[in-house]
């Protein structure tokens, strides 16, 4: 990431400050030095209301002023700021006021009376540091919303692969990395009654005599292996005596960290009683 001159020579910079004198010095300084949106207050309590519509790069802060000094004033824009940089330049005629207001959040300061290299250059570098924070904060929500973009296409992409897998089979199923069923749907579960804890090759609580055991044995051993499985065939005898037939395809799932989280599956029935 850089920062071009005109970038630092267009950011928004206001001058806080109850002398007249020193407000006029430090505009002609920048405005001279090429600034172009630099603006001006000798009253400290208009601060919070200018902040908020200009959201300025950079704040020239008087410490000692009437009625509100600097301290008060930083302590307002803390509360008052949308981000966590308080973009705060002090100005102090008392060396003893540099690191209280470093403390305070300045992040940094000029002296009276002034050298104008030395405040044209705190300016600049700092200007350089706030529109650095300023840029990595906007690739920063960016990037969090390309994420929020791909999780829902990802989410809307898995919806209608299940939606799709659901209308092509009889049913479709998902099971947890410790082979719990959490998703199992479609109309043959409806319409033969099957329960889910039947579909681990046990008899269900409805008098259905069951799924063939050694079938079941078999598919169990594939799952445990975390192998895909494609048009297996799985049979089960109804209460009445009459066989049915399934052909049943799944695949593991994995995360992105490349960890197992489960299986997912179809089943469409081959014969009706």
């Amino acid at each position: 990431m850089t920062i071009e001159k005109l970038d630092i020579l267009g950011a928004g910079i206001l001058i806080v400050d109850d002398q007249e004198v020193n407000v006029s010095l430090l505009e002609q300084t920048l405005r001279e030095a090429g600034y172009t949106r630099v603006s001006s207050t000798t009253n400290p309590r208009e601060v919070f209301a200018l902040h908020r519509k200009n959201r300025y790069d950079l704040i020239l802060l008087d410490l000692q002023m009437p009625g509100m000094d600097g301290f008060q004033v930083m302590e307002g824009l803390k509360t008052n700021a949308a981000d966590g940089y308080l973009p705060v330049l002090v100005i102090t005629a008392q060396p003893g006021h540099k690191l209280r207001a470093l403390q305070a959040g300045a992040r940094d300061f000029v002296s009276k009376p002034f050298d104008l290299v030395e405040v044209k250059t705190r300016i600049r570098n700092m200007l350089e540091v706030r529109l650095l924070y300023r840029q990595l904060e906007n690739y920063s929500k960016v990037l969090e919303q390309a994420v929020q973009d791909r999780t829902a296409e990802l989410r809307e992409s898995e919806a209608r692969f299940r939606s799709l897998t659901e209308l092509a089979s009889d049913w479709y199923w998902e099971q947890d990395e410790n082979g719990a069923f959490t998703r199992v749907s479609g109309p043959v579960l409806e319409m033969l009654g099957i329960q889910v804890d039947a579909l681990t090759g046990e008899s269900s609580s409805d008098g259905v005599a069951g799924w063939n055991e050694a079938e079941g044995a078999v598919l169990r051993a594939a799952i445990a292996s975390r192998k895909p499985f494609l048009d297996f065939l799985y049979s089960r005898v109804n209460s009445d005596g009459s066989p049915q037939c399934f052909r049943v395809s799944g695949e593991p799932m994995f995360n992105q960290s490349c960890r197992f989280i489960g299986y997912r599956g179809i089943g469409v029935e081959i014969t009706t009683p």
